[in-house]
C-alpha cells in the first residue's frame, strides 16, 4: 500500500525530470572541460539520446538505475504498491531502451550507456570510450 496521498504522490512525481538530470549534468560539464563538443536530446536520432557527439558518431545515455533497471544495482528497487503497473512499466522501458540502441547501433552509432551509481567511476574511461580506443 502507498503511504502517500494521490495528491502527494502525484506531487513527488511531478518532480521526476528526464532531462538536464544530475547525473547527465556531471557527464556533460565533464565532457565539456575535456573539450568534447555535443549536441543535447537529438530529436532526429531513436530514444532521444542524452548526449550526441557527432564527431565520434557516439550516442551517450546517462540513465537512472530505477527507472531503466540497472541489474544489481540496490537503486533498481521495486515498488511494494501496485506492483502490476511498476512490472509492466519496467519491462517496457527496458524493452524500449534495447529497441533503440539496436536501430542506433544499425544506423553506424556507438552507444555507450552510463547508469546513475556509477557515473563518477565512468567519467576517467570516458574520453577513450567514445574515441573506440576502450570498451
Amino acid at each position: 500500500m502507498d503511504t502517500l496521498t494521490p495528491e502527494q504522490r502525484s506531487e513527488v512525481m511531478s518532480k521526476v525530470r528526464s532531462k538536464d538530470t544530475k547525473p547527465e549534468m556531471v557527464v556533460r560539464r565533464h565532457l565539456h572541460a575535456l573539450g568534447f563538443r555535443y549536441r543535447l536530446h537529438d530529436s532526429r536520432l531513436p530514444g532521444h539520446p542524452d548526449i550526441v557527439l557527432p564527431k565520434w558518431h557516439t550516442v551517450i545515455f546517462v540513465n537512472g538505475c530505477f527507472w531503466h533497471r540497472h541489474e544489481n544495482c540496490k537503486v533498481a528497487t521495486m515498488p511494494k504498491s501496485n506492483v502490476e503497473f511498476w512490472t509492466k512499466k519496467f519491462e517496457r522501458n527496458v524493452t524500449r531502451d534495447l529497441r533503440e540502441h539496436e536501430a542506433l547501433e544499425a544506423a553506424g552509432w556507438h552507444v555507450i550507456v552510463i547508469w546513475e551509481c556509477e557515473v563518477k567511476k565512468q567519467l576517467d574511461v570516458l574520453p577513450e570510450v567514445i574515441k573506440g580506443t576502450t570498451l
